[in-house]
């Protein structure tokens, strides 16, 4: 043997036992696992780890357990109403059975849109227009009730369904514009009828104090007025409780002698005026006993 057909054979059982050696083991992630068919018959799951495999025998199966989206392109449906309406959406799932993923579906992509499109159908068909553009999120829940149904069998897990774009016909466009455009005139009437109702509340509010303050001031005038007027009166009677009836004849004779002073030459006496010249003649005969 001829060395180099030495070097072809060596080459030959190396290249033969990498390839074994590549088919034998197997490399798991975390989020990965293999299903091995052994013979064409399901053993199972394997992984993740370190995973040894009988060449040429065991056919193993890559499952990918992380969560993926399916993108649903725009559908036109019908609502309850008959009302044609184009909507899209995302689909997201993740396989929590890895063996049934691969032995109950071929492919599941293709499934998991076909049963989306007609499900999403007959949920919209059961929904008026106003409904449909309201009530999203009741969609979505609705949706991935639905689509779990029926992805359960295959191993797969419906999360979370997202509509992402709802477009109406033209004229219910517009129609929702021009109801725009109109309740946003009718906020900003009420908004200015709130700010004129405010401010008019404000001034009234404003002249009500003012008027509780000048009513306050006079009746606080009042009150001072009256508490002078009555000091004086305590302080005149105070200084008339001094006078006696002598200092009072004196007083007269003041008056009667600034009535001398005039130029009239008659004078009018009252009958009482003897009562007043009583006190006088008493005090002039007092003086002439003392003399």
């Amino acid at each position: 043997m001829s060395f180099l057909t030495l070097l072809t054979l060596v080459a030959a059982i190396a290249i033969v036992g990498i390839f074994i050696l590549t088919s034998a083991i197997k490399v798991v992630r975390e989020y990965q696992r293999l299903v091995v068919f052994r013979l064409g018959k399901s053993i199972g799951k394997k992984g993740p780890g370190l995973v040894f495999l009988i060449p040429i025998v065991d056919r193993p199966v890559w499952v990918d357990l992380r969560e993926f989206f399916l993108e649903i392109p725009s559908q036109t449906c019908i609502t309850k109403d008959n009302a044609p309406i184009n909507i899209d959406f995302l689909i997201y799932f993740k396989v929590f059975n890895p063996e049934f993923s691969v032995i109950q579906v071929a492919d599941f992509a293709g499934a998991a849109r076909g049963i989306a499109t007609t499900t999403l159908r007959a949920v919209v068909g059961d929904i008026s227009l106003d409904d449909v553009l309201a009530k999203r999120e009741q969609i979505n829940q609705v949706l991935r009730a639905k689509l779990d149904e029926v992805t359960e069998r295959w191993g797969v897990k419906v999360t979370t369904v997202e509509i992402r774009e709802i477009l109406p016909p033209r004229e219910v466009q517009e129609a929702m514009t021009r109801q725009m455009s109109a309740e946003r005139s009718r906020r900003a009437v009420v908004t200015e009828a709130l700010g004129k109702r405010e401010a008019a509340v404000t001034v009234a509010e404003g002249e009500k104090q003012a008027a509780i303050l000048r009513a306050e001031g006079d009746r606080q005038s009042a009150i001072l007025r009256a508490e002078g007027f009555s000091l004086a009166l305590d302080k005149i009677f105070s200084v008339a409780k001094n006078i006696d009836s002598k200092t009072l004849t004196l007083q007269y004779f003041e008056a009667l002698k600034s009535l001398g002073q005039g130029e009239s030459t008659k004078f009018i006496f009252p009958m009482e005026f003897t009562k007043l010249m009583e006190p006088l003649t008493g005090l002039i005969g007092d003086k002439g006993e003392k003399k």
